[in-house]
């Protein structure tokens, strides 16, 4: 892959996941390649944004040609890291963290989730153990443990946050109702659940009110 000159901003970053999953489903309906004006089609972005943002990365195309899927998908596995293993840990393991963690698809995007940490005493969750809070930082360094996914309540957030960052992990998916903030040098995703679902509402009751008048 060609070494990138330039930054590349947060909106083209956001839609590389979107391509890779239509290119999965391209995939495994057995197609080989694909033209950015199909990929069009599918993504509802232009075909010139989406010559546009492969371009960023190298473009990977061929004139009258158009992209290799599985070739193009492999790219962009390098470009999102998901072509490496991440060593990852669960912070509360109630509800939501129990059904992240039997969530197969995370271990195929390279997050191998290896132990849930939780106030209570639980024993496991699918076979993975689920420690104490006092074993965290022993833990992350013994097992060189790279990401933090956070499940605890708003309340909490901020106490695991800094716990996390002191025990020296670099990136946090933070799924809790309180956004993070982090110091440089350490990347956080915060997963905003409910702000989806007032989305859905919003156009659902748009929808509602069209067909009552």
């Amino acid at each position: 892959m060609p070494k990138l000159s330039k930054e590349i901003s947060n909106t083209v970053i956001r839609r590389m996941p979107i391509y890779h999953r239509y290119l999965s489903n391209l995939i495994d309906e057995g197609e080989n390649r694909v033209s950015s004006q199909r990929l069009s089609e599918l993504t509802g972005f232009t075909a010139s944004q989406i010559r546009q943002d492969l371009n960023n990365f190298g473009g990977f195309g061929q004139q009258g040609y158009g992209y290799n899927t599985k070739e193009l998908r492999k790219e962009i596995d390098k470009i999102l890291g998901i072509n490496r293993e991440y060593k990852s840990v669960l912070i509360g393991a109630g509800r939501l963290g129990g059904a992240i963690a039997r969530y197969s698809g995370f271990r195929t995007s390279g997050f191998n989730i290896m132990a849930l940490f939780d106030v209570k005493k639980i024993d496991d969750v699918e076979g993975l153990p689920v420690l104490p809070m006092e074993d965290f930082k022993k833990y992350v360094s013994d097992h060189n443990i790279e990401v933090a996914i956070i499940t605890v309540p708003a309340s909490s957030t901020e106490d695991v946050c800094d716990l996390v960052i002191s025990s020296g992990i670099k990136g946090i998916w933070n799924f809790s109702p309180h956004d993070l903030k982090t110091p440089d040098g350490v990347v956080v995703e915060n997963v905003r659940l409910n702000d989806s679902l007032l989305i859905l509402s919003y156009y659902l009751k748009n929808l509602l009110e069209e067909e009552e008048n």
